[in-house]
């Protein structure tokens, strides 16, 4: 890193880098080489209180600090996030795997979320309505919330980070956020950046944790009493268990779940700007984002076309570790995800799936890589069909008519 002290192994609490109470710590590992490069806290349910204390403490005076005031500690922040856009983008290779421009681009995309909650502290506005008594008034006034938490996923970290942060800050709110434990260290560079950039302490605290303890600390956070907000993006799955977390305390929750989002090829459609889009629908960061099409539906007078289309373009992705500058796709983030695109392909081909491509981890790599791989003949019994992939594999379904 040109600034390697935003590396942090610890945690941030009040402003301060801190380690867990029981002193516990976590690896984590560099998906394109299945090494573990840097370790981080491992907070349990007995750390959860003092985080969350400090933020309310920490909200008591931010609720009061002039909108105009919020903003500028947002540009500021977004000037030092764009002075240290590379270093940011490094450690999120080594976090995920994706490839550096993609990593850049990341960075680049969300820095305009700060930039526009930026403008949005200063807009905030209440409303004056005319009730049913001719001489009365009634006054909306918008006022800070409080204490949020923001629970959010290693795809995309720096994204995820801030858009939620800044949206809280803009408004007066304080945050917790935690990260996942495959992506910590990118989460902790933005919160020093937001320190240097003014933001008082305790406004955002950031507590990490490992995938053993994620689920009861993250109970622990949402049933909180001091916790008003609650911003989850994640699995379907896992965003119905936080909804019963909150439920009992009737707190605000924003989720941002899975998809399973379907991309049409028409016989009359434009099969080169088709192919364009889905090179990057499907597989930038590998396939691992919701809003990715995992089946794709063509028309049958174009579909064997559009296959070697998509077979051609395909063959000149280059799999590799994300810090090499000729990769164009780097390795799925985590074990698990590779295990889970083993079983997607299994199940298609086991009902008369056809794969044209790919279909199997490479033999020349290590880490966690599977290569692009697309299957035809897919059905609507298999499991790509009734689930998100979230990985590298693209279904090629055949239809006959629009009706259809």
């Amino acid at each position: 890193l040109d600034d390697p002290s935003l590396l942090h192994e610890e945690s941030l609490l009040d402003g301060q880098w801190v380690q867990s109470q029981s002193g516990e710590r976590f690896g984590v590992e560099d998906p394109g080489s299945g090494h573990i490069w840097a370790a981080s806290p491992t907070n349990k349910v007995s750390d959860v209180d003092k985080y969350v204390e400090s933020s309310h403490a920490a909200f008591q005076s931010y609720r009061h600090v002039n909108p105009r005031q919020r903003a500028k500690i947002l540009l500021k922040w977004h000037e030092l996030i764009t002075n240290a856009r590379q270093d940011i983008a490094k450690i999120v290779v080594f976090e995920t795997g994706k490839p550096m421009a993609e990593a850049v681009g990341e960075v680049d995309y969300a820095l305009g979320f700060a930039w526009w909650f930026a403008g949005e502290a200063e807009r905030i506005r209440g409303s004056i309505a005319q009730p049913a008594i001719s001489d009365r008034r009634t006054f909306v006034i918008k006022q800070p919330i409080g204490v949020c938490v923001a629970l959010v996923p290693w795809n995309f970290p720096v994204a995820m980070i801030i858009r939620k942060v800044s949206a809280a800050l803009a408004a007066g709110c304080t945050m917790i956020v935690k990260p996942s434990p495959e992506t910590p260290f990118s989460v902790m560079a933005l919160a020093d950046l937001a320190l240097r950039a003014g933001l008082p302490p305790g406004v955002l605290n950031v507590i990490s944790t490992d995938n053993a303890n994620t689920p009861s600390v993250s109970e622990t956070l949402c049933k909180h009493p001091l916790v008003h907000k609650v911003t989850f993006t994640g699995s379907t799955s896992v965003g119905s268990i936080i909804a019963r977390h909150c439920s009992g305390g009737l707190k605000k929750v924003t989720m941002e779940l899975g998809g399973n989002c379907p991309f049409i090829i028409f016989d009359d459609g434009d099969l080169e700007q088709a192919v364009a889009a889905l090179m990057i629908l499907k597989w930038r960061t590998a396939g691992q984002a919701c809003t990715h099409a995992n089946r794709v539906y063509v028309q049958s007078a174009v579909y064997d076309k559009f296959a070697q289309m998509m077979l051609e373009a395909t063959s000149k992705i280059r799999l590799g570790h994300g810090a090499e500058s000729c990769s164009t796709m780097g390795p799925l983030t985590t074990a698990r995800g590779v295990d889970k695109v083993k079983k997607h392909v299994q199940d298609a081909v086991s009902k008369g799936g056809k794969i044209l491509c790919g279909g199997k981890q490479p033999e020349n790599l290590n880490g966690y890589f599977f290569e692009p791989t697309i299957i035809s003949d897919m059905t609507s019994d298999m499991l790509t069909t009734q689930e998100e992939i979230f990985g590298p594999v693209l279904g090629l379904y055949k239809f006959e008519t629009e009706e259809e």
